[in-house]
């Protein structure tokens, strides 16, 4: 009786246990083991987090080294793709790309994407296209770039006279100047008078205290350090315990943008209700604002304030700061290369002169100029690692399988310096580019500033056309002397260091007038 009921019992466990081995057995012929790309040993809960020891781009530039340049990490709750070379970079732009058209939700983007319709942050979809079309049509077709170039040679002369200016107390040793403040507030009016038709600061401002005090309060309303991805975003539960501030720093820009972008809005609505006729005068183009507020009488339901205010902020933050720290780093490396600061000078002394300004028409005629500047891209990009795209379903990359689901970043500091792309990536060498075919096709994926495929930089045209005008610009009518790099200073420690933001460190050199 005893060995019937030992049975017995043997047969019920096994009945339980059966339909679970059954299930793990379906479940892996249904859904056979992904071949994932290479990984480095991952911890419960925090995953690879703990092996970011420098920056971001330095550690995963450290881990392609050591995995290969197709990784696949656990940050947290979130998996991410990383790539570092071209053959991935081209699979993820073209075959991928609609796939790896989204982007992740992240804290930042809940509290100051004006609800994701930031063209940006925007998820790939009918919303998206719209903003694409639209800032397409408005800011960066060819005709919208020839008519705001009369408003980038403009500021590029006020800038000119306004350095003269302040050079005219120092006629001997010439003035020390701040570029990043000079820079900022160039690109800043720029961006300004494309969006509003005004100015930020006056031309009888720049320069004086109540400029430099305007400028600080744009920069504490658009440019506040706040990273894209932050830890928050990988370990939620941070965001319960106010981890660092960072939830309440946001919360502050957002409020300060907004408070901005609602009396700009007020400031022309009341200047549209105040006169009788359409105040844009005949012939001229309208400002961004005129032309959203006239869409938004007949498409109230799409064109909302959150929209335009959206707009506004992407033209103001991506437009300004992207740009303003190209035009310094490419000074920084000038005057750190007397030879190449030498060979611009006279390019253009020989094509545009010095009896006038240059001027975007002079552009094409200045090939090195635009080595320059690609090699400053190259070396010291605004975005280490591109923008984060984010999967909209299982994909191949590489022969490896990557899951829905996934945070893809491209690390365009370890392709610019791969030594297998580039001969002695760790110098400055602007020739390098003269021998390489012009525009993104003749780079073969192995130079990305701007990103790729269909939300790659709406704006590079512009941004390159505005760097390449108060560069030659500054190099035409000045010479400078270096007051920052001394022989313990290393370029590439104070990049790695920082967030590039402009207001990390003053960038200050001596502006003697030619």
């Amino acid at each position: 009786m005893q060995n019937f009921y030992n049975s017995n019992s043997s047969y019920y466990y096994l009945a339980i246990i059966f339909p679970f081995f059954l299930i793990i057995l379906l479940k892996h012929l249904i859904h056979p083991k992904k071949h994932l790309p290479p990984s480095p040993l991952s911890l419960p809960i925090i995953g690879h987090l703990y092996l970011i020891k420098n920056s971001l781009h330095q550690t995963l530039t450290s881990l392609s080294t050591k995995y290969g340049p197709v990784l696949y990490l656990r940050f947290g709750c979130r998996n991410m793709l990383v790539v570092s070379s071209p053959s991935f970079v081209e699979e993820c732009f073209t075959k991928n790309d609609v796939v790896f058209a989204n982007r992740p939700q992240s804290m930042l983007g809940d509290r100051v994407s004006f609800n994701y319709t930031a063209i940006f942050w925007a998820p790939y979809g009918q919303l998206w296209r719209v903003l694409r079309r639209q800032t397409a049509i408005e800011l960066f077709s060819s005709n919208s770039l020839q008519k705001s170039s009369l408003i980038r040679n403009e500021e590029t002369r006020i800038l000119i006279r306004s350095l003269f200016k302040a050079s005219e107390k120092n006629t001997r040793g010439g003035t020390r100047v701040d570029l990043s403040y000079w820079a900022f507030t160039f690109v800043f009016n720029v961006m300004m008078r494309i969006g509003t038709g005004k100015s930020c600061v006056s031309e009888e401002d720049i320069g004086i205290e109540k400029g430099k005090k305007i400028i600080e309060e744009m920069r504490g309303v658009f440019f506040a350090n706040l990273l894209i991805l932050n830890v928050c975003d990988f370990l939620p539960i941070l965001k319960w315990f106010g981890y660092k501030g960072i939830g309440k720093k946001m919360d502050l820009t957002s409020m300060k943008r907004n408070e901005f972008l609602n009396k700009l809005l007020d400031e022309f609505r009341q200047k549209k209700s105040s006169s009788n006729s359409d105040h844009v005068a005949k012939g001229k183009k309208a400002t961004l604002v005129e032309t959203l507020l006239s869409l938004q009488k007949f498409e109230p339901e799409f064109y909302t304030d959150d929209l335009i205010k959206s707009l506004l902020m992407v033209l103001f933050v991506a437009g300004t700061e992207t740009t303003s720290m190209t035009i310094q780093w490419a000074m920084r490396l000038l005057l750190a290369h007397p030879k190449a600061f030498q060979k611009l000078r006279s390019e253009i002394d020989n094509n545009v002169g010095n009896e006038r300004l240059l001027n975007e028409s002079d552009l094409t005629n200045l090939p090195y100029l635009q080595c320059v500047i690609n090699e400053t891209l190259r070396l010291y990009s605004p975005l280490p690692l591109l923008l984060p795209h984010y999967s909209l379903e299982d994909c191949t990359v590489g022969g490896y399988d990557v899951p829905k689901n996934t945070i893809l970043m491209v690390n365009a500091w370890a392709i610019h310096r791969d030594p297998a792309l580039w001969d002695e990536p760790e110098k400055f060498m602007p020739e390098r580019f003269e021998a390489m075919e012009g525009g993104k096709e003749g780079f073969s994926y192995k130079f990305v500033p701007f990103g790729m495929g269909r939300r790659g930089c709406p704006g590079d045209n512009m941004g390159m056309r505005t760097v390449s005008l108060v560069l030659g610009s500054l190099v035409q009518w000045f010479d400078w002397k270096n007051v920052e790099l001394d022989e313990n200073y290393k370029m590439d420690e104070y990049y790695n260091s920082k967030v590039i933001s402009s207001k990390d460190k003053p960038f200050e050199a001596i502006c003697i007038p030619r």
